[in-house]
């Protein structure tokens, strides 16, 4: 068997095995390896690339079978390749020149060469075949699956080989039915304790820290871009450290260049603690002034002045971070030492680039952005936040300016560069999760989210996201508990825009409308409250907020807002056109929004086109949003759920939402 073909095999759930080889393990279950018990961060090519070199050891795989096998659908060049194996050399500890697991034969590949112990050794292909599994959708296997297998019994030749047969298959019957309670008392006792750490009270609530964005004294418009991305920096240095919840770099963005209301903006931003500053460039001098102040009070906890070269800008992030821990006397982990401790060296130009990327990210001017960081990561190719942010704008400018398909795929080459180079790189993990929740990948978001929760547990973007991937994959109740926990941890997740869906797919009206944010000028969030008064019955309002958002910004969601304010208002006809513009649109440009789509097939139902209905609904269904309890209760569907094609639909949602339930909960 070809290495593409055992590779593609492997994914669809086939034989699953775990590798052990020196001080690793390579479980292929629960996608990770681990070493020693703890599992080592590797991005998702990373881990497959690994996997087909351990099930091929022993044998020189050529660059292009290796390159086929990763890269089946796409033309990639040599250096991804190259980039793999070495970081794959660096997780293991492996040298190029004197190899223990990775030897390179020159001009032509890759050869793994390590002793490795496989599971299912010894075992015949007969024997794999009598596995029993649990029926459902292939390539779902999980840690609650329980596998139970027997030797084949050859056919009776005499009655004594009868009687042995008996005594044979009533002893497997009896192993099997013990390993069968076993397992089940296990996975009890597990969901027992997932669901009791899940739902622990949280500990003591961390200092909450606001970073304003530095102003700029002598008010340079070219040297503008440094108070807002130096600020996010040390914002971002910070999210390591769970003693501390430091408030999101969209929550102070709109506090550049003002002066500032010490405790008028604490209470607005809900913090104890503020960090403010001036900074001034005169050529190649850069001079930082900041004060730690507390937010009640106005006491000042801690003040310093930086000086240096404009060259040497890294340093301001790691200088900063480590005066506010020090100031607020804050205590790390061993971990959290490690991994506030100060980046690699950049090149002084390429930082620059990726500072004015960032700070054009945070403007929403994403084609800009894309070029500043592509700038950045041209110059010098190994910082890892460069590669994130970069992603982070091709994401962007895929889902809000329609760049389609080719943007998505960049953004996450982009992603996986960034984890290639800095495995525990939390903001690529978290951009990386949400780019998988979109393009129909929940069950790999859960599991990266899951992840970084292990290191970050007060981390509220990663609660949201995690909210965000279960209420795709139906599991509302337990979206709401992720959701609430990240408004707790900051408020402010709510004031930025974010919009808590599960508790409308719930049915419960009066708090979704309550949980949303004041509107202010967000059509996004104006939309949403026209949805929710539309599912209360309150026609006039609804038809007001619809047309108020679609006014304010003609989007995906808004332009679905004007779709039913268009049947509230009789005019179905209207309402259809606009549908069928978007849907032309997005289907030209390959845009995935599968959450947008529902909504989309929600409109063309009230609106009585049935057939456009199922059509959307379908794809929104194959595209990832499988929230088969929504499904079953929608309102808004009713006009289809009587017809055969509803059901088939139904049963393909319930179907993968059913294996994320065992495989998750």
């Amino acid at each position: 068997m070809s290495a593409a073909n055992q590779f593609r095999q492997t994914l669809q759930g086939h034989d699953p095995v775990t590798y052990q080889f020196g001080p690793f393990v390579l479980d292929t279950l629960q996608h990770a390896l681990l070493k020693k018990g703890k599992t080592v961060a590797l991005t998702p090519k990373t881990y497959d690339t690994l996997l087909v070199l351990v099930q091929n050891r022993g044998r020189m795989l050529p660059k292009e079978e290796l390159m086929h096998a990763l890269w089946p659908d796409s033309f990639v060049e040599e250096s991804n390749l190259t980039q793999q194996v070495s970081v794959i050399r660096r997780v293991l500890g492996d040298s190029a020149s004197d190899p223990r697991y990775i030897v390179t034969v020159p001009s032509r590949g890759y050869r793994f060469i390590a002793q490795v112990k496989d599971a299912t050794e010894g075992k015949s292909g007969t024997e794999l075949a009598g596995s029993v599994e649990p029926s459902g959708v292939d390539d779902v296997a999980g840690p609650n699956r329980t596998f139970i297998q027997w030797s084949p019994i050859e056919r009776p030749t005499s009655l004594p080989a009868a009687r042995d047969e008996q005594r044979i298959g009533r002893r497997v019957i009896f192993i099997a039915l013990i390993v069968a309670v076993l397992a089940f008392a296990g996975l009890t006792i597990a969901r027992y304790l997932y669901q009791h750490v899940r739902t622990a009270p949280p500990q003591a609530t961390p200092r909450s820290l606001a970073i304003l964005p530095l102003r700029n004294l002598k008010q340079d418009a070219n040297d503008d871009f440094l108070g807002f991305s130096l600020a996010d920096a040390v914002i971002t240095k910070l999210g390591y450290v769970s003693s501390v919840t430091t408030r999101p770099s969209a929550a102070v963005e709109k506090y550049r260049d003002q002066v500032i209301d010490i405790q008028k903006v604490a209470a607005d931003l809900n913090v104890d603690t503020l960090l403010i500053g001036t900074f001034v460039r005169d050529g190649d001098d850069l001079r930082i002034t900041y004060q730690l102040v507390e937010g009640k009070t106005d006491k000042i906890l801690g003040r310093g002045t930086i000086d240096l070269k404009y060259n040497k800008l890294l340093r301001v992030q790691d200088n900063v971070a480590q005066r506010i821990i020090d100031d607020l006397e804050l205590k790390l982990s061993p971990s959290e030492t490690e991994r506030i401790k100060p980046d690699a060296p950049i090149n002084p130009l390429a930082y620059e680039y990726y500072l004015r990327g960032v700070d054009l990210h945070s403007q929403h001017k994403f084609p800009v952005a894309i070029k500043m960081l592509e700038k950045s990561t041209e110059i010098d190719p190994n910082y890892a936040s460069a590669w994130a942010y970069l992603g982070a704008s091709y994401n962007s400018d895929a889902a809000f300016e329609f760049g389609g398909r080719e943007q998505y795929r960049r953004a996450r080459a982009a992603y996986e560069r960034a984890l290639s180079i800095q495995p525990a790189l939390l903001e690529a993990h978290i951009f990386l999760a949400n780019l998988f929740i979109d393009t129909g990948k929940v069950e790999q978001a859960v599991l990266l989210l899951r992840d970084a929760l292990n290191t970050s547990p007060n981390n509220a973007d990663v609660h949201w996201e995690l909210g965000y991937a279960y209420r795709f994959a139906g599991m509302l109740k337990e979206s709401v508990e992720e959701c609430e926990r990240a408004r707790e941890i900051d408020p402010l997740v709510k004031a930025n825009g974010s919009v808590l869906n599960a508790y409308l797919y719930l049915g419960e009206y009066d708090k979704f409308l309550r949980s949303l944010p004041d509107p202010n000028d967000s059509a996004f969030v104006m939309f949403y409250r026209g949805f929710g008064e539309y599912h209360q019955n309150n026609w006039e309002q609804a038809a007001d907020d619809f047309d108020r958002a679609f006014d304010l910004d003609p989007d995906l969601y808004t332009e679905i807002g004007k779709a039913f304010s268009y049947s509230i208002a009789h005019r179905n006809t209207k309402g259809l056109e606009i549908l069928r513009a978007a849907e032309n649109r997005i289907s030209a440009r390959g845009v995935g929004d599968p959450e947008a789509m529902y909504k989309m097939a929600q409109a063309y139902s009230v609106l009585g086109d049935k057939a456009s209905a199922f059509r959307v609904l379908r794809g929104s269904v194959e595209g990832g949003f499988f929230s088969y309890p929504y499904l079953e209760r929608d309102p808004l569907l009713d006009a289809l759920r009587n017809e055969h094609e509803f059901a088939e639909i139904a049963n393909a949602a319930r179907r993968r939402y059913e294996v994320f339930k065992i495989r998750f909960f």
